[in-house]
């Protein structure tokens, strides 16, 4: 038997809630680059100014997602590659329910949207921007050659 251990005893507590999915900012920062490192670093750095820009703020899943497919595929189309997504980092709720809200709904779901068709066919990379260009309220997209 363990010390401390009785049965009908409390459970020792606990550190405080823990959240089992990793940060977003540290799942954008691993996936592997698929692109040039020169870039990459000129581009991790602020120092790539994006051809184009759409900001996603105060629009709903239904609305944004839409949007976001039509501005991609059309950049492509145009020849850019870097393009600026601004989502915003979400409002402050408070949490009513049983099940953890997490704060930024577009920003969260950004990732996935771009790494699924019809959009994972145009995106070559995804990051964090810099603070200069939004900080974690945006993301750059690198975007293939047509």
């Amino acid at each position: 038997m363990t010390a401390g251990f009785r049965i009908g005893g409390a459970a020792p507590a606990s550190g405080g809630a823990r959240d089992l999915a990793p940060d977003l900012s540290a799942r954008v920062e691993a996936a592997p680059l698929r692109m040039d490192r020169k870039i990459h670093q000129k581009m991790k750095r602020g120092r790539l100014d994006p051809e184009a820009r759409i900001d996603l703020h105060g629009m709903t899943l239904d609305e944004a997602h839409p949007a976001l497919v039509s501005f991609i595929l059309a950049s492509q189309a145009a020849g850019r590659r870097l393009v600026l997504v601004i989502t915003g980092k979400g409002r402050r709720a408070e949490d009513q329910g049983p099940i953890p809200r997490r704060q930024g709904v577009l920003r969260h779901q950004l990732p996935h949207w771009l790494s699924t068709p019809p959009l994972s066919q145009a995106v070559l990379q995804v990051r964090e921007a810099h603070l200069k260009h939004g900080g974690g309220g945006a993301y750059y997209v690198y975007l293939r050659r047509r």
